[in-house]
This record gives structure tokens, C-alpha cells and sequence, in this order.
């Protein structure tokens, strides 16, 4: 298996530009996740790479075999990329059976009869489908059909598998559980892959490492944890996870430390931000990090609490103060009224 390679790819639609120079590698058997905001870009990148869009600029390319390279005009169709694709819809045929879905593209390439049957029942066999070979895809679950789409994908070998949004049609259970599937079929088989989604746990849970997408660029890209506990950009800490977000005045800013002024009280936090004190600055912090005290002290401001809300494992609440909102999560309910909530220093990033 070689890299996949994706150079300074840029692609517009119309007057529109859609990526501006974007670079990706995938090493083999590494799964990397684009991520990002309707309109950031990613389906867009997908669907270059898999030849069904075509970019104005850069180089799309596995190990020495190049798919598309504008300055040569080097294009080769869909087709012969040999791409493995999972649609966000699955688009499997009603009128054939989970079989004949799987086989189709085997059939395309003039694979004997007696292949097929081995390829494609091995394959039903690793999606845990072994026994559903001869229905048809409205006698399946919704999870069966995403297993099946799949499977048609795998069932050839491709170097990479395109996975655009395969678990967005599944109900919030489904997709969990459909979500460690998948991540156990990847370690199993030494899959590579690029899995496009908008939700941001899917990546973090099936990726190895996470591209971030903004309005068409590259907002950041490392592994899940560094994107999650080390965001270099407003955006991307926003992005990733359930945050608090306070805008205040920036009034010290060395050391690597930061301090915003918010209400006549003072929080500090780690600096992501070059602005000079007296600017305007953020902070945002992980819902999760936040504490709730009966007293004042360091990087806590006194807010009223305004809604308790019941989530099974914990609780969540939201106080307010002016036109201020956060929440934060608690083991159990706290009574109405004042309470000091901290914003502990080591977790809080003043952009």
C-alpha cells in the first residue's frame, strides 16, 4: 500500500471558490477524517480526490500513480482511480440483493463467477453480514444498509477507501454503535481512509488524525487529542467539543499567560493570542472543566443559576449573568439562586 497525496488543491464552482490550496496526506493504513462546518470544503475535497470533481490547480496522487496533476494535465476519470466510495445515501440498488450489491463492481471488472462468490462472501463475512446475502436492502436495518454500502467499497481492495458521511442517515444510538463498528473494522483490516463528517466526537472516535476545514483552507490537523486539548485557532476551539465562550478586555498578556477582564473581575487562562493588552480577547473553555462553588475565589464569577437539565450520567446547567450564558456539568442538581463558577486557569485559552 502507498501514501495518498494531496498537493495545493484548489477547485471553484462557478465564481465560487470553494478550496483554496489544500494538502493532505494519508499514509497507508491511516485513517484521517475531514472535518468541518457545512461549507468548509470537505465533500468538495473528497469528491476531487475521487475524481468526480475537478480542481483548477494542484496534484492529486498514490505513491508514484498521479490521479490528477493540473500543471501537466494529467486527469484520469473516476473509474480507473480504483477508489473505494460510500455515499452519505448509501445508494444501493432495491431491485438486487445484498449479494449482487456487493458483487456489481467485481462484475464491472470481468472478475470470474467463482471469485466473485469467494470475494464477496468473505467480505459479507468481516462486516458481520454473512447470513444476509440474499436479501434485498429494504429487508435491512438502516445500520445493515450502511454495512452493506460499505462492504461493496471493500469488496475490491481499493488502496483507500471515501467514506462521505456514511453514519448521517443512522438515529444518535445507531450511530454510536455503528461508530465502534467501523473504527474495529478499520484496526482489524489496516484500512486507509478518509472519512468526511461535521461531528466532531465521529471524528475524534474513528480517525487516527483530524483535518480541520475552514472556508476552504486548512484550519488545523493532528491527531484527535492535540486538536481537542491544544486548538491553535478561535475557530478550531470552538469547533471541537461543548465550550463556554467569555469576551472581555485583554489586560495581561506574558508568559505565556493571558488575563481578561470580564464584570470587574479578572480571569486568567493560557495565551493563544498576540493582541496587546487593552484589546479585545476570548476565552473559551470545555463545558466539562468548569466547577461550581459556594465561594469567591481566583477565576470565578458569581452567576445565577437559571436551568438544571437531567442528562442521565450527570447534570447540565446554565447560568446567567447579564448577557452572559455558560454551562457547565455536575454530578447533581444545586439549589436556585447565586452561585460562583470557576474557570480553572490550566483549561481556559484567552484568544
Amino acid at each position: 500500500m502507498a501514501d495518498l497525496t494531496v498537493k495545493d488543491v484548489a477547485l471553484r464552482l462557478g465564481d465560487n471558490e470553494i478550496l483554496k490550496g489544500v494538502s493532505v496526506a494519508v499514509p497507508a493504513g491511516e485513517v484521517v477524517a475531514l472535518l468541518g462546518p457545512s461549507g468548509s470544503g470537505k465533500t468538495t475535497l473528497l469528491r476531487a480526490i475521487a475524481g468526480l470533481e475537478t480542481p483548477h490547480s494542484g496534484s492529486i496522487a498514490i505513491g508514484d500513480r498521479v490521479f490528477f496533476d493540473a500543471a501537466h494535465e494529467v486527469e484520469l476519470p473516476a473509474e480507473e482511480r480504483g477508489l473505494g466510495l460510500v455515499f452519505q445515501s448509501y445508494a444501493l440498488w432495491p431491485h438486487r440483493t445484498v449479494f449482487d450489491n456487493v458483487a456489481y463492481g467485481l462484475k464491472l471488472r470481468g472478475v470470474s463467477a467463482a471469485e466473485i462468490k469467494t470475494r464477496v462472501e468473505k467480505t459479507l463475512s468481516q462486516i458481520g453480514l454473512g447470513h444476509l446475502g440474499a436479501r434485498y436492502p429494504h429487508q435491512l436495518s438502516g445500520g445493515q444498509q450502511q454495512r452493506v454500502a460499505i462492504a461493496r467499497a471493500l469488496v475490491y481492495e481499493p488502496p483507500v477507501i471515501l467514506l462521505d458521511e456514511p453514519l448521517s442517515n443512522l438515529d444518535a444510538k445507531l450511530r454510536e454503535e455503528a461508530r465502534a463498528w467501523l473504527r474495529t473494522l478499520i484496526v482489524t483490516l489496516g484500512l486507509s481512509a478518509i472519512h468526511v463528517t461535521h461531528d466532531q466526537v465521529e471524528a475524534m472516535a474513528i480517525a487516527d488524525r483530524i483535518v480541520l476545514l475552514d472556508a476552504g483552507v486548512v484550519a488545523q490537523e493532528g491527531a484527535p487529542t492535540a486538536l481537542y486539548n491544544e486548538p491553535a485557532t478561535l475557530f478550531a476551539a470552538e469547533f471541537m467539543g461543548s465550550n463556554d465562550r467569555l469576551d472581555g478586555k485583554l489586560v495581561e498578556n506574558s508568559g505565556g499567560r493571558a488575563t481578561i477582564e470580564l464584570f470587574g473581575e479578572r480571569l486568567t487562562g493560557i495565551a493563544r493570542t498576540k493582541v496587546a493588552s487593552g484589546g479585545k480577547a476570548t476565552g473559551i473553555i470545555r463545558i466539562e472543566r468548569v466547577r461550581c462553588t459556594s465561594n469567591p475565589g481566583p477565576n470565578r464569577l458569581k452567576m445565577e443559576l437559571k436551568a438544571p437539565m437531567y442528562l442521565g450520567e450527570r447534570w447540565e446547567l446554565v447560568f446567567a449573568r447579564e448577557n452572559l450564558s455558560v454551562r457547565a456539568y455536575a454530578s447533581a442538581p444545586l439549589e436556585p439562586g447565586e452561585h460562583y463558577v470557576e474557570f480553572p486557569p490550566e483549561a481556559m485559552w484567552v484568544f
